[in-house]
């Protein structure tokens, strides 16, 4: 494996940050995965020095590689435009310049659910798979990522899409699926209006399915009925650390 075929991907969460070196031909973590809990306040720099305590702590051959870091919020050319679970200062900030300056190396800064949805692309489910892909991810809102044929289409929050006066995250979480103590077939009709709506606004070619509730898909996704097939994500808990990487390469 030559130093090309190396780069670095970090997952900044609500709850904790992690971060290690890929291979990019295979997206296997080829250095240990380092996490530490996300600093309580999720203020920019606090989380800054956290991702530079987790890049200081990868292997010698991380040294000098490209660098992703993936991020809960609308991220246009390096600028943060939203915040979910951390600090309000994170809304119209300037976070690629900050990483760089913080880390002393230039950085890929990219939301969380288009690094995730980029790595089942490239390495996970959809491997391989041309056309429009649509990757979800059902947690406590609705992640979403739009690739066609190998090429990300950035933030495409298709968990906000209006419904009934809210958004169909706020109907159709996995979160509210918890919260509202709902039977597995009772969430599945909810979220066959949200898949139905997708397919009628996209076509996509396929639908993909994260998120940890994902590991349970055998009790909801076969109750869906949709023209496009609609599959579980593969990587779970590592998506966004090869997503990141790779899109930073």
């Amino acid at each position: 494996m030559t130093d090309s075929q190396l780069a670095i991907g970090v997952d900044i969460g609500g709850t904790g940050i992690k971060g290690a070196l890929v291979n990019l031909t295979t997206g296997e973590l080829v250095s240990e995965r380092f996490k530490i809990p996300t600093p309580e306040d999720g203020e920019p720099e606090a989380i800054a020095h956290t991702v530079l305590e987790i890049v200081n702590q990868l292997p010698e051959e991380a040294e000098g590689k490209p660098l992703g870091i993936c991020f809960p919020a609308i991220v246009k050319n390096g600028k943060t435009h939203s915040a979910a679970n951390v600090s309000k200062r994170w809304i119209n900030f300037e976070a690629e310049k900050l990483f760089t300056q913080t880390l002393g190396r230039r950085i890929r800064f990219i939301n969380d659910a288009d690094a995730a949805g980029f790595a089942e692309v490239k390495y996970g489910a959809a491997r391989d798979t041309q056309g429009a892909i649509i990757v979800t991810t059902l947690g406590t809102g609705i992640g979403s990522a739009f690739i066609y044929n190998g090429v990300l289409i950035p933030n495409f929050e298709l968990g906000h899409l209006p419904y009934q006066g809210e958004s169909y995250e706020k109907f159709a979480a996995n979160s509210v699926r918890e919260r509202e103590e709902l039977e597995y077939p009772v969430w599945a009709e909810r979220l066959q209006l949200f898949y139905s709506e997708l397919e009628f606004l996209f076509s996509p070619d396929l639908f993909l399915v994260g998120g940890g509730v994902s590991k349970s898909h055998e009790k909801f996704l076969p109750l869906l009925k949709l023209k496009a097939p609609i599959i579980p994500a593969a990587l779970r808990n590592n998506a966004g650390i090869m997503g990141a990487a790779a899109l930073a390469a």
